[in-house]
């Protein structure tokens, strides 16, 4: 899901979504990060708003039709049972979607954003299902996510490990967070936000030298560190032309 530049497709500018909207992703993926299973969580929203859908069927989905393009991604997921999913998922989180007069549309808390949380469900959905269940796959999560250009999701997902983090681990995983957070606010086009953040992310981690010791491996974030301080160094200079922020290479962390 990249768009022709080769770039993530959520590297460009977003908009600031809806608190209810924001919940809305946030349960979500907290839910698929602290167990796996619930990935599945994410397959609903990512039908639901899918614009051709929609398109199709403006009165609602029909459920044969939302199963039907719901069965190769849960099966991706080992999940074999659509119909006890959608039950359970609507369950815990009746606002995913509302009846119309000819089956369900998304809730009306999602506004006009139905294709964009579909997509952004969507994203996260692919980079988690790629991922092993095993100890490292929370880390391995916020590493996916960032390489995905979702930070607020990565946020989310490295924050549910610093929590538990001691020491080194604790300070290290404080400047990535903090680093995702400014490129959160570029996103955004926030620029004293994306400044602090980026200018306290590069405190924190020089100390690691670009390679952050956890107990799943070591996280490189060598080349992200450089271009974080290429883009704060351009707003040393003044300027509120935010696309030469966007022209540098997108960062990606590594894990080894």
């Amino acid at each position: 899901m990249n768009c022709g530049s080769g770039k993530p497709i959520f590297f460009q500018r977003q908009p600031m979504l809806p608190l209810p909207v924001q919940r809305l992703l946030r349960l979500r993926l907290e839910a698929a990060l602290e167990d796996p299973k619930d990935r599945a969580l994410l397959v609903w929203p990512t039908v639901l708003g899918a614009p051709k859908l929609r398109q199709d069927h403006p009165d609602g989905i029909p459920e044969t039709v939302l199963f039907s393009h719901a069965v190769k991604m849960l099966r991706n997921l080992g999940n074999e049972d659509p119909e006890a999913t959608w039950r359970e998922g609507m369950t815990r989180f009746p606002e995913t979607a509302e009846r119309g007069e000819t089956g369900f549309k998304p809730h009306s808390d999602w506004g006009s954003l139905g294709p964009l949380v579909s997509l952004r469900c969507g994203v996260a959905l692919s980079a988690l299902t790629e991922l092993s269940v095993d100890a490292s796959y929370g880390l391995k999560a916020g590493l996916v996510l960032f390489n995905s250009s979702l930070y607020h999701e990565t946020h989310d997902a490295l924050e549910m490990i610093w929590k538990n983090g001691l020491g080194d681990l604790r300070e290290g995983l404080q400047g990535l967070i903090l680093m995702t957070a400014g490129y959160h606010h570029l996103q955004l086009q926030n620029r004293s936000g994306m400044k602090a953040v980026w200018e306290e992310s590069i405190k924190r981690l020089h100390a690691f030298g670009g390679l952050l010791d956890t107990p799943w491996g070591k996280v490189d974030y060598r080349d992200a560190i450089q271009l974080t301080r290429e883009r704060e160094a351009y707003l040393d200079l003044g300027s509120n032309d935010f696309e030469p922020l966007w022209a540098m290479p997108v960062p990606r962390w590594e894990l080894s």
